[in-house]
């Protein structure tokens, strides 16, 4: 799989840019603030529907335009695919494959696959657990694009049963009309249940394929200074086994939230469920969080991408292996982890570096330059 043209229009610095690229390793080099992670994240956004930089989307739209429009062409297979999202913020986002509009975005996930590796990857050591969540959700619908709906729907009950605890908290409160809430709470309970249980036992599976190979990863790229270990840790609390069975975990989740209906209730908030869950980071029987160097934790966070990276590759999914994306990294780096990452992916089918000084980019990462410059892109002759 490879990306064999981007157009941008719109879209953060670019009023207009079309570039195209080719696999093997492509380097964007400029000073900072000239534009290079855009055009990055801008691929990063056909992959995920969302960006490594912010959680929305109006600021991926260029200041004083209504829309963005980005364009990429992925070739997977030898077959090339046109994917195209328009970007609107406050209303629905559109788009198309091939030229031709299908009903969700959603629908355009799976046709490219990136693994990213930027500084903000740092968070997902010394950050807070909602970045480990995102990185485990993102990697699980491009293994499984169809779990994006899943997503959306555990969302959606989410919002729901929050905002009939809030009701029912107030009815208590008010002393009439809690019981009509609470009635309804309880198909909320089951929806929440039933669409949690399928992104945890995905979750739970998830983790276990990717543990030996965060271990082998972090082996790597640290020289040997685990070992490194990952565990998921569930809101259902220690006592209940994690299994990927749905079935079982449905049973759990709603026997919990029928435990914790009282604080619920006082809080008038979701207590139980996916949305409040983790994942444990460990350097040998330590936490990485709070313990780790600044070392170890840029070596644990490139273990976890690296690790996802040869998931990826390796799961057998249409397409072949997904696209390598190096945004900013080097100069978060010192000389030897430099060495062992580039030695790591030099291989890949295709490889996106951005750089501010060119001698950032390791040897092993030669090929084709593209330098950028106040939202204009030239390629190295």
């Amino acid at each position: 799989m490879h990306v064999a043209a981007l157009s941008l229009t719109d879209f953060r610095s670019y009023p207009q840019v079309d570039l195209e690229i080719g696999p093997g390793v492509t380097s964007f080099v400029g000073s900072n603030g000239q534009g290079k992670t855009n055009l990055v994240e801008a691929l990063g956004y056909v992959a995920t529907l969302g960006s490594h930089r912010v959680s929305t989307d109006a600021p991926l739209v260029r200041f004083g335009a209504e829309r963005a429009l980005v364009r990429a062409q992925v070739v997977r297979d030898d077959r090339p695919t046109l994917v195209e999202i328009e970007i609107n913020p406050g209303r629905a986002n559109r788009a198309r494959l091939n030229r031709s509009p299908v009903p969700r975005p959603r629908e355009v996930l799976g046709v490219l696959r990136t693994v990213l590796f930027a500084p903000e990857d740092l968070a997902l050591v010394k950050g807070d657990p909602s970045e480990r969540r995102r990185f485990l959700d993102e990697l699980l619908v491009a293994r499984a694009p169809r779990l994006a709906g899943v997503r959306s729907d555990y969302d959606r009950v989410l919002k729901q049963r929050n905002a009939l605890l809030k009701s029912a908290s107030a009815a208590r409160r008010g002393g009439s009309g809690a019981g009509d809430v609470l009635r309804t709470l309880e198909v909320w309970d089951t929806h929440l249940a039933t669409v949690g249980a399928d992104l945890l036992a995905a979750r739970i599976d998830l983790v276990s394929s990717l543990s030996p190979l965060v271990d082998k990863a972090y082996d790597t790229v640290s020289s040997g200074a685990g070992p490194a270990s990952i565990e998921y840790v569930s809101s259902l609390g220690p006592e209940v086994e994690l299994l990927p069975d749905r079935g079982l975990l449905a049973d759990a989740l709603l026997a919990a939230v029928e435990a914790r209906r009282r604080d619920e209730l006082d809080r008038g908030l979701s207590l139980v469920g996916p949305h409040r869950d983790d994942l444990l980071l460990r350097l040998g029987a330590a936490p990485a969080k709070g313990y780790a160097s600044h070392g170890e934790s840029w070596s644990y966070a490139l273990a976890l991408r690296l690790a996802s990276y040869d998931l990826l590759r390796n799961d057998g999914s249409p397409g072949g292996e997904p696209v390598l994306v190096l945004d900013d990294v080097f100069a978060e780096l010192d000389v030897a982890r430099r060495r062992r990452l580039a030695d790591l992916v030099s291989g890949a089918e295709q490889v996106l570096v951005t750089a501010a000084v060119e001698a950032d980019v390791p040897e092993q990462l030669s090929g084709g330059r593209v330098h950028v410059l106040a939202g204009t892109v030239s390629r190295e002759p």
